[in-house]
């Protein structure tokens, strides 16, 4: 049996998805962009503050209002704030996973691990919804890959039985001013610097396919897919990050995460379906390198007053393009990490910076998105919090909830199975319902 066909009647997820479109239920491709802010970031100092609790839970930010009454978000959000109302705010997700991998893997995959792994070292037994999307989608005539990774892709997902193709392609950093289509790497570890000639890129290829050998068939649409990236003129144009003016670039934001989402907006234009961009390190000098605020590592507020600017930048900017080229209903945005941060500050009397450490713990218990386009009711807030945004009391959401959301949106039945290595069936999600304040 062919891996990664649907428990149905032997029909794979593409042939599923290309019947609905001659039956005329599945409208044209639609995207989602992941502001994917690894390590967890502050439910309490981003979109979820609570200025009326004590002091060692409210933190040393202010909230301000937005131009949505009662939906007040971080001081250091002021360009967000003028836009509310082309998005929403969950405010109540929550899992029970509390590492970093473990996290990840839940609200990437929707899939929950067997077993707690405090070490963060695991990587995941399934696809994440790029990886699925990718599949289901098939490839593009042109070249474009179904699914992106702007600077880099999550570290601890996996095709696994999808195959290595459906891995995101990775972008490099677009804020450097030598970026372009060049920066395109292939997700086996071989970027085309080394590639000198397509005989050698095929070489490299019978290497792998002798080493994933149970792969066999994936490996040739990786290699396809690879040669078909590499000489594309369509490709080479969406990363042709020349094309935008000096302005846009500015508004934007000249850095990492600012690049990023405007390389994202033109890949979405260009046909990709899924985009994760790496909101980790916002420079290369950025001693601030992810949103895992322990006190020993980071002090919260210094940290936020350099990594939440580059957020409202890039994310306000993103956002309100969308909507001016009328890719709002097409495109979603979605801005979230693993996880949220204990609502009880901590202390250290030094971290990285040789600063005295104010931070918080993991706390998969609450933690918040925002969530802009695909169609989905903008200008409202989803759940809410207790008085210290410690767990959910109204509307609580899970990732796979969120989950559902996205694939809904990207016309992927997550009902259905796909089989694994052993070709038993795994249900895309085990369960979960699109966010239906949102719907």
């Amino acid at each position: 049996m062919r891996a990664g066909t649907l428990a149905m009647g032997g029909m794979t997820l593409p042939q599923l998805l290309k019947q609905r479109a001659i039956a005329g239920t599945h409208k044209r491709p639609t995207s989602v962009i992941l502001f994917w802010m690894w390590g967890g970031p502050s439910q309490l100092e981003t979109y979820d503050m609570k200025p009326d609790a004590p002091s060692e839970f409210r933190g040393p930010l202010n909230p301000i209002k937005t131009n949505v009454p009662g939906m007040d978000i971080c001081e250091y959000f002021p360009l967000q704030s003028k836009i509310a109302d082309k998005f929403s705010i969950i405010r109540s997700l929550h899992h029970t996973m509390s590492s970093h991998n473990d996290g990840s893997i839940e609200v990437l995959t929707g899939k929950t691990p067997p077993t707690p792994d405090p070490t963060s070292t695991r990587v995941s037994s399934h696809p994440d919804f790029g990886m699925i999307t990718s599949y289901a989608r098939g490839t593009h005539a042109d070249g474009m890959p179904q699914y992106v990774g702007a600077q880099k892709s999550p570290f601890m997902t996996r095709p696994q039985y999808l195959g290595a193709a459906h891995k995101a392609y990775e972008t490099g950093d677009p804020s450097k001013p030598e970026f372009g289509a060049k920066n395109l790497t292939l997700t086996t570890g071989l970027d085309n610097d080394r590639l000198e000639s397509r005989s050698n890129l095929l070489s490299q290829f019978d290497v792998m396919r002798r080493r994933f050998d149970a792969q066999a068939n994936a490996m040739d649409d990786f290699n396809r897919m690879a040669m078909n990236i590499l000489t594309s003129p369509t490709v080479a144009s969406a990363f042709d990050m020349s094309q935008e003016t000096e302005e846009t670039k500015d508004r934007y934001g000249r850095h990492r995460w600012g690049q990023s989402c405007l390389l994202a907006r033109r890949l979405v234009e260009a046909g990709v379906a899924v985009v994760n961009i790496d909101a980790a390190a916002p420079s290369d000098t950025s001693k601030n390198f992810s949103w895992d605020d322990h006190a020993s590592a980071f002090h919260i507020d210094y940290a936020q007053r350099e990594r939440l600017p580059q957020v409202d930048s890039g994310l306000a900017s993103l956002i309100t393009d969308l909507h001016d080229r009328g890719l709002d209903e097409d495109v979603m945005v979605i801005a979230c990490g693993e996880f949220g941060r204990t609502p009880r500050i901590t202390y250290a009397p030094k971290n990285f910076s040789d600063q005295p450490g104010v931070g918080r713990d993991h706390w998969p218990s609450a933690f918040s998105a925002l969530i802009a386009g695909g169609g989905l009711q903008m200008g409202k807030v989803i759940g809410a919090t207790n008085s210290k945004a410690e767990y959910p009391v109204e509307e609580p959401v899970t990732p796979q909830d969120l989950l559902a959301t996205v694939y809904r949106h990207l016309g992927v039945d997550y009902t259905q199975s796909l089989l694994d290595f052993n070709g038993r069936p795994v249900p895309i999600l085990h369960h979960g319902d699109p966010i239906a304040g949102l719907i």
